[in-house]
């Protein structure tokens, strides 16, 4: 199994890349750059963000660092707390600790940092921290800078208002956790443009350039989205700064055409493009590239030792660099590297070789590197019940069908599991010709949901399935293919909503009424086959399968002790505060929360949890 997390090192030669946006930052010498790294989900935004990182620390090496780096995940920030606010207290704060640990620009640092408190105080005219930890209306004292705090805020306040803030926030004593520290000239517009003078003046005072590192934008819902954009543009454009932005163009867009209603497609790309000087667009991956990768990864699992990885992965990445010479990545490349590799690796090199083109040209993978490791964990979990029920499936075949699983026509794949299903020994003995006509390069004679370029590849790939008992491989497969055996005596329709089901989870409420009406043992095995399926998740905020979990659990309450049991069994670092509202109507939803504190949930997690159980929101 691999974590899907990003990383420092490099397995998709982006240190080029990364090194370029280093030294356009070094390059400025001090003036505003602001570079905007871009691509879709899970082509590598987070690992390029380290790699620049890296590559910025390792030209400072061997002296005073003149860069101080700032990481800012608003994500982790949504529901929490004001993106914006959080954004500008991180770096005041982080500029305030540099300042002391360097015993220089302390007193502009403090002062920009009570600057960046006062506005997060006037932030509270929506209401009192005591009053919404309360849930009741701000009133009296706390009432009064209610009051005064919503002036501020829509920018009617002048410096009297201002005054009163101060005044009644003194009076209100700690509701404000200190942090009303205004001067009774100060006034917001005011505020903001002593921010950018104070914070100018700091980092002037201090000797660095501050590096802030932007990343998991495009995760985060369109207000969020926006609220960090414009903290970033009150920093933008001063000297010394850097602000790297890693973000999805397509998200972005998305959030500004929904904050800004109505407004045309220029206007959208032009927002964006104000804020970002230079456009960086990670590289999308070549076939040689994704074979390369899926290598590595089988390196990092493999029980070689960290030195000798480490020198496959340096020798692969500069090897990368050549391809366009023609020089290829390839298992040969990685033996002529490291002798007397493991029989096993060397056998999932010729895995990665047979599967890296179709991986690179499938439309649902395109070479993505995150969905190219959750293809080989999907892999390698069908490995682990494969032998831990001895059912004995070969590794080459079972890739192949995951292939087609995952990026096949469904109705075709939906036919070959019931011909395997039909056959008496388990063999799809139709796919022989077309097997045979793809491998001599002729063009068979496919039925229409046959009829697609990614079919007519697999079907030529190793090893041929025609003659092969592909009972075993269902076995193992069943969150997507269930294997109806006489044991499970599943009716058609149960059989019809399961499939249904795990095709779109998101979409199983609306089969309640059906899934009432089954049996209980078919509910029962109906919710075996959504629990295998919900084990190949990695992250437990809202993926789809609870959907359909939780449909069967309100078809059947009986089921929610299972579902309860699988939840809480979960790793706490796979738990996300996204699932809290999910379950926390449910009668079992106490207990699981219990466990997870127990096993040490983050703390936004713990967060929502106890939110929930103050507001009354969870059954018990």
């Amino acid at each position: 199994m691999w974590p899907d997390n990003e990383t420092e090192r490099d397995f998709l030669n982006f240190s080029g890349v990364a090194d370029t946006v280093a030294e356009i930052i070094v390059q400025a010498n001090g003036r505003p750059a602001s570079i905007g790294v871009s691509g879709a989900w899970g082509t590598g935004k987070s690992s390029m963000i380290k790699l620049v990182r890296r590559s910025l620390e390792e030209r400072a090496e061997g002296r005073a660092s003149q860069y101080v780096f700032v990481e800012f995940n608003a994500w982790l920030y949504q529901g929490y707390d004001d993106a914006r606010a959080a954004l500008l207290e991180v770096i005041a704060t982080k500029l305030t600790e540099e300042a002391k640990a360097r015993e220089t620009g302390i007193d502009k640092a403090q002062n920009l940092l009570n600057r960046v408190n006062w506005l997060r105080a006037a932030k509270l005219g929506a209401g009192s921290a005591l009053a919404l930890a309360l849930g009741l209306p701000p009133t009296g004292v706390i009432g009064e800078v209610f009051s005064t705090g919503k002036k501020i805020m829509s920018g009617s306040a002048g410096e009297a208002d201002v005054a009163d803030l101060e005044d009644s926030a003194a009076k209100a004593g700690d509701a404000f956790g200190g942090l009303l520290k205004p001067r009774p000239e100060l006034s917001p517009p005011r505020e903001i443009q002593a921010i950018r003078e104070t914070f100018e003046q700091t980092l002037k005072e201090i000797g660095i350039t501050l590096v802030v590192l932007i990343d998991d934008l495009d995760r985060c819902l369109p207000p969020t989205t926006i609220s960090t954009l414009e903290a970033i543009r009150l920093f933008l454009f001063l000297d010394n700064t850097a602000f790297v932005i890693a973000a999805d163009n397509a998200m972005i867009k998305h959030a500004v055409r929904r904050h800004f209603d109505g407004v045309d497609d220029e206007h959208v790309t032009n927002y964006f493009d104000k804020l970002v000087q230079i456009p960086i667009r990670v590289p999308p991956l070549g076939t040689q590239e994704v074979r390369a990768y899926m290598l590595l990864l089988f390196v990092e699992n493999s029980t070689l030792s960290a030195e000798a990885k480490e020198t496959i992965r340096k020798k692969v990445c500069e090897r990368l660099a050549e391809t366009w010479r023609g020089k290829r990545v390839d298992r040969a490349f990685i033996e002529s590297v490291h002798q007397n590799l493991p029989t096993e690796l060397v056998g999932r090199f010729d895995t990665a070789d047979r599967l890296a083109p179709l991986m690179t040209s499938a439309s649902q993978i395109s070479g993505n590197p995150r969905l190219i490791k959750r293809f080989l964990n999907a892999l390698a979990i069908r490995m682990t019940i494969s032998n831990a029920h001895g059912v004995g499936v070969d590794e080459a075949v079972l890739a192949k069908m995951l292939l087609f699983e995952r990026c096949g026509n469904s109705k075709a794949y939906d036919e070959l599991t019931r011909k395997v299903n039909e056959d008496a020994d388990g063999k799809p003995r139709f796919l022989a010709e077309w097997e045979e006509q793809a491998v001599a390069g002729e063009e068979p004679d496919l039925p229409e949901a046959w009829q697609e370029p990614f079919i007519r590849e697999w079907l030529a790939i190793p090893p041929r399935l025609a003659d092969l008992d592909l009972r075993g491989v269902l076995y193992v497969s069943r969150e997507h293919a269930p294997l109806i055996t006489p044991e499970d005596r599943l009716s058609s329709e149960a059989a019809e909503l399961l499939a249904a089901m795990l095709e779109n989870p998101d979409m199983a409420d609306r089969l309640r009424e059906r899934l009432t009406a089954l049996q209980r043992p078919e509910i029962k095995v109906v919710m075996d086959r959504l629990l295998e399926r919900a084990r190949q998740e990695q992250e437990w905020g809202t993926p789809p399968i609870l959907d359909a979990c939780l449909a069967v659990v309100r078809a059947d309450p009986a089921q929610g002790t299972r579902l309860a049991a699988f939840l809480g069994e979960r790793p706490p670092t796979q738990i996300t505060a996204g699932i809290v509202p999910k379950i926390a109507d449910q009668p079992w939803a106490k207990g699981v929360f219990k466990k997870w504190r127990e096993a040490g949930v983050s703390a936004p997690v713990k967060s929502a949890i106890t939110k929930r159980e103050r507001d009354g929101d969870v059954s018990v």
